[in-house]
């Protein structure tokens, strides 16, 4: 890779350090200009994306930051069906605290839209004991000297490895931890009864036998399982992998021009339009309808952006809904420490367009997902601590309370 490439890339990890902006309650402007936007993008190369460069990116499988322990058991499964979640996106943010040189937020979900309505119901029952939710994130954080990656900025080359190994993971979807070992190859581990069979189903069965001749009788080899440096999985529903970009939304603060072409925008501006006016007549009060028409505003100066990220900014969330939107009583406190979180980024629904999600009734869609972390950042807990999303549906009656 030339020097110039090298350059780029040691800049981009720079910018991913959120910057922290000045309190301004009554400066508009300023309040616009600390929001960054997130636009995803094919990967320039096989390695970009690996653990040891702190990538943010969505889709394929998850680059654990502390790749030991991984979170376990029940916080890897869909509470309402018990499927394992599915790898939605990672946002790399660390904050000017030493415990959080390294930190990075990861977003899970299940595919199943059915699971999701339930998940609406299950969001506003406050301060549950268990909440049985769809829609996991967890948040890691590691100090500049750890056991896991070098106190000096990486090096971008395919040469460059982080330090020691990572837990062996499902060979089915790369995700999730692997403790089920195939009794009959002994080479091969899952997560989950689920994925082994389905795992058996999709071709292991044809292999099984020439990998249980290949290795020694009794020989327990976790090599033949997915680690944290590989992204080959079994498993072909793993949503489409992208790098995530970043950008201010300061330089789209601009009027768009009526013939702005956007014919190689993968979404079109006339989809959005025709899908904005469509949802539009599902709205009955005019608190609704201003709420989405300012929301399709604010999308529309950048209309491919996945995400918006807001903390340690005065900037909100934009809400498609205003009567599907939670007060700050509807976010529970943190977990570990018992203070507040805060609002840290928003995933917006253009995502599913990337991901090939077809638009039919039952396939999974929201509105807005917006993450809440620890405003502090609290170090207490386990190494992957949970977080907490809030998930707004676009037909109103789904938002409601019940």
């Amino acid at each position: 890779m030339d020097v110039d490439a090298i350059g780029d890339h040691a800049e981009k990890l720079k910018s991913l350090r959120i910057d922290e902006y000045e309190d301004d309650d009554d400066d508009d402007d300023e309040e616009e200009e600390a929001v960054t936007l997130g636009f995803v993008e094919n990967p320039k190369n096989e390695w970009s994306l690996e653990r040891q460069f702190f990538p943010s990116k969505a889709g394929g499988v998850p680059a654990w930051l502390d790749p030991v322990d991984i979170p376990l058991g029940r916080s890897s499964i869909c509470d309402i069906c018990g499927e394992p979640l599915q790898f939605l996106l990672q946002v790399y943010a660390p904050t000017k605290k030493e415990s959080a040189f390294h930190r990075m937020l990861f977003v899970f979900m299940c595919r199943s839209m059915k699971c999701l309505l339930r998940d609406q119901h299950e969001q506003w029952k406050r301060h549950p004991e268990k909440p049985s939710r769809s829609v996991k994130v967890f948040r890691c954080q590691l100090p500049r000297f750890n056991p896991f990656y070098s106190s000096e900025p990486p090096k971008y080359d395919g040469n460059y490895k982080p330090s020691g190994i990572g837990a062996t993971l499902c060979n089915w979807c790369g995700t999730w931890k692997g403790d089920k070992l195939c009794s009959s190859c002994r080479q091969v581990w899952y997560c989950s009864e689920k994925h082994q069979v389905m795992s058996w189903r999709s071709g292991h069965k044809f292999v099984c036998q020439q990998m249980k001749v290949s290795s020694p009788i009794g020989e327990s080899n976790k090599t033949g399982a997915t680690s944290l440096e590989s992204h080959k999985v079994g498993s072909k529903n793993v949503w489409p992998e992208f790098e995530i970009i970043i950008e201010h939304e300061s330089e789209y603060n601009t009027d768009i021009p009526e013939d702005n072409d956007l014919s190689n925008s993968l979404i079109s501006k006339n989809k959005i339009d025709d899908t904005m006016n469509s949802l539009m007549d599902s709205f009955q009060g005019d608190d609704d309808k201003k709420s989405w028409v300012d929301f399709q505003e604010r999308i529309a100066k950048a209309l491919e952006q996945v995400l918006r990220y807001y903390r340690d900014t005065n900037a909100k969330p934009i809400w498609p809904v205003s009567s599907g939107r939670p007060s700050n009583a509807d976010i529970p406190k943190c977990s570990y420490c018992g203070g507040p979180r805060c609002h840290e980024f928003q995933i917006l629904p253009q995502l599913l367009y990337y991901f090939g999600v077809d638009n039919e009734a039952d396939s999974l869609d929201w509105a807005s997902i917006v993450v809440y972390a620890c405003e502090a950042s609290c170090e207490a807990g386990l190494p992957y601590k949970d977080e907490y999303a809030f998930v707004q549906l676009f037909s109103p009656s789904h938002n409601t309370i019940h």
